[in-house]
């Protein structure tokens, strides 16, 4: 008599691999929205002579609507891309991030006291971080959303 074989269950490893390669085109977006951001900052800073919160989010703005784009059309391209209010809702998601950034230098620099350049940009860099955790959850929780079956 043949013994009965356990019926195969389907890998779940596709779905760390889409995962992965996700949070991957993410961070790459980040990474290049965050130049923007920390070289706009610092330019505005040290050439402009802007105050550290503007410093912050003027080019935040021009990153977040690279980033839109970015993330958009490459990083969630298989997800639900009809693009109603999405963008608004983007932008919105963006502000708290932004808030976020701004609350961190505006920490080092008016709370803390520390008003050299090296204490500016890892205020930049600490909200940098605590803000791209924030914005990869909403976006993929409200902005691209996967497609209803």
């Amino acid at each position: 008599m043949q013994r009965s074989r356990p019926a195969r269950t389907v890998s779940s490893a596709p779905a760390y691999r889409a995962f992965f390669q996700e949070l991957l085109s993410f961070g790459l977006v980040g990474f290049v929205g965050t130049l923007i951001m920390i070289f706009g900052a610092n330019l505005m800073r040290a050439r402009l002579g802007g105050s550290p919160v503007t410093s912050v989010a003027v080019p935040t703005v021009a990153s977040t609507l690279s980033s839109y784009l970015l993330n958009r059309y490459w990083t969630f391209r298989h997800r639900d891309s009809d693009g109603s209010g999405r963008f608004a809702i983007f932008f919105a998601l963006n502000g708290v991030g932004l808030a976020i950034q701004i609350l961190c230098t505006g920490f080092t620099y008016y709370t803390l006291g520390l008003h050299g350049g090296v204490a500016y940009n890892l205020g930049l860099l600490a909200g940098v971080v605590l803000s791209s955790a924030f914005r990869y959850w909403s976006y993929k929780k409200w902005v691209f959303t996967t497609a209803a079956a």
